[in-house]
């Protein structure tokens, strides 16, 4: 594959990616996926995904990344297993260098996502999905009925907080402040929900569990400590996009989100950021698939005037 000139690179291999693939193959474009992990995203992190149309009784989020994948394979599109070194966007072909070699394109297409923030404990990874969860939209049906904590205070852990409160049956908002610094639209029905509690000034210092999340262990402000019995803990305390790599090419905001409109047109000609690493309102599963054929509409486009 070195040395080849393709005329589309995606780097990522999640939904996004897949689908920007699986819509480049189909288009007639060569087609070279470069993904670090495993097909998927984050998404393989999620043990059941329901909100994919299609899936009637659900699908975890390894298979379905595989599925995409071998989608786009089918048609011709190739995956490389490697990791990205640096990427040179304005160079006439575009030079992508990764630790398997040189690789050049016509269009790259960046679909890198976004990592939750971690809180850093030690248990935290082997607990996710055994109740730690970092996106109630996916894993909330999971603890239907059940006990939850939300950590953070901002939009994303409000607006996960009132999802979980109507599916679940209790819902603490753990916040180390003594007001929340989400948007003031999501107070008033914080407050009226009525199966919602506040736990201010208060942060999370640990996991009770065997195998699976019991409770949690908080530590207040006061130096006091307390512990609370529920069965999952969303960690909603933002996200960072995979972008440093390309951050000195491509305009992104002050979040470090890659500027790119509903077109999923970078600042640079020819470059399309989609799914979770562009700036957007929604990064939901079905958003990210959404960006990659749009992308590669207008990289047609693109490549008809070239």
């Amino acid at each position: 594959m070195e040395n080849k000139i393709y005329d589309t690179i995606i780097i990522g291999g999640g939904p996004a990616g897949y689908t920007a693939a699986l819509y480049a193959v189909r288009a007639g474009f060569t087609t070279l996926v470069m993904e670090k992990f495993s097909a998927g995203g984050q998404m393989t992190q999620t043990h059941i995904i329901d909100n994919y149309p299609g899936f009637d009784e659900g699908i975890d989020g390894f298979t379905l990344g595989y599925k995409m994948q071998m989608g786009a394979e089918r048609f011709g599109a190739q995956t490389l297993q490697t990791e990205v070194l640096e990427a040179d966007l304005k160079a006439v072909p575009k030079k992508i260098t990764t630790d398997a070699g040189e690789y050049y394109a016509k269009t790259v297409i960046i679909a890198t996502g976004a990592d939750h923030k971690h809180l850093g404990f030690a248990e935290e990874e082997a607990l996710t999905g055994r109740g730690v969860a970092y996106c109630a939209a996916c894993d909330g049906m999971m603890y239907r009925g059940k006990r939850v904590a939300v950590i953070g205070g901002g939009n994303s852990a409000a607006a996960d907080a009132l999802l979980l409160s109507k599916i679940c049956e209790k819902v603490y908002i753990i916040h180390r402040r003594d007001t929340m610094r989400a948007e003031k639209i999501y107070y008033e029905p914080l407050t009226k929900a009525q199966n919602i509690e506040f736990v201010w000034n208060s942060r999370l210092e640990g996991f009770i569990h065997d195998q699976k999340v019991k409770g949690i262990k908080i530590k207040k402000n006061d130096g006091s400590t307390d512990e609370i019995e529920v069965e999952g803990v969303f960690i909603s305390i933002g996200r960072d996009p995979v972008s440093k790599l390309f951050a000195d090419q491509l305009e992104t905001d002050e979040k470090g989100y890659i500027k790119a409109d509903e077109t999923t047109k970078t600042s640079v000609e020819g470059v399309f950021a989609i799914g979770d690493v562009r700036t957007k309102a929604v990064r939901q599963i079905i958003t990210a698939a959404a960006d990659g054929a749009v992308a590669v509409h207008f990289a047609q486009e693109y490549l008809a005037r070239i």
